[in-house]
């Protein structure tokens, strides 16, 4: 990955949503405040679609990409950029942690799931989400869903925030049958993006 493929015209979109999730957690630790006011924060962060560098929103043939954007320090949030090639989907997934999920290219379909009977069984009608488009996740609220790509002729691309180091942290993922399997997603991307690097000319 070279050092122009992780730069992009307006990489101070990022750089100030980064700054704003961070304030917003000093000021709050209520999940329910971070979850609106954060779900604002990641709404302006994807209603514009000309900051992501180019090599964190390529699909990839054999399977969806996770690209860490953003791990605060203390691991308090990451922010990553998830993509979906045409007909790629998560399997049915927990996540342990809170998390916003924005829609920024393309459009994806989500289906959460509930434990009924010892089972999981859909809840509710899958949820299309378009670009612009959050959602939140949590234990507290619902934390299990997978995830599809909705078109079939090209790729969607959502950006996520977590509560945590997301591709660090261990999860369930569940078989077609019910069946937990512990796994550890870790991130596709070796090098993350130096939204910090102020001196670069960048549109306003």
């Amino acid at each position: 990955m070279t050092a122009e493929a992780l730069t992009a015209p307006n990489l101070r979109r990022l750089r100030d949503f980064v700054s704003g999730f961070a304030a917003l957690l000093r000021a709050t630790a209520a999940e329910a405040r971070i979850l609106e006011a954060g779900g604002v924060l990641l709404r302006d962060l994807v209603a514009q679609d000309d900051w992501l560098p180019e090599a964190c929103g390529q699909a990839c043939g054999h399977r969806y990409q996770q690209h860490l954007l953003h791990c605060d320090s203390l691991e308090r949030f990451s922010v990553v950029s998830f993509v979906w090639g045409p007909g790629q989907a998560t399997p049915v997934h927990d996540h342990t942690v809170w998390g916003l999920i924005g829609v920024l290219r393309g459009a994806e379909l989500s289906q959460t799931y509930a434990r009924r009977g010892g089972r999981l069984v859909p809840d509710g009608p899958p949820r299309r989400l378009d670009a612009g488009q959050v959602e939140p996740v949590s234990p507290r609220i619902g934390d299990i869903h997978q995830v599809s790509n909705v078109l079939s002729d090209r790729p969607s691309v959502s950006i996520h925030v977590y509560g945590g180091n997301i591709g660090a942290i261990r999860r369930t993922a569940y078989d077609a049958d019910g069946r937990p399997n512990l796994f550890i997603s870790g991130y596709s991307n070796a090098t993350v993006p130096n939204v910090w690097d102020a001196s670069r000319h960048e549109a306003p």
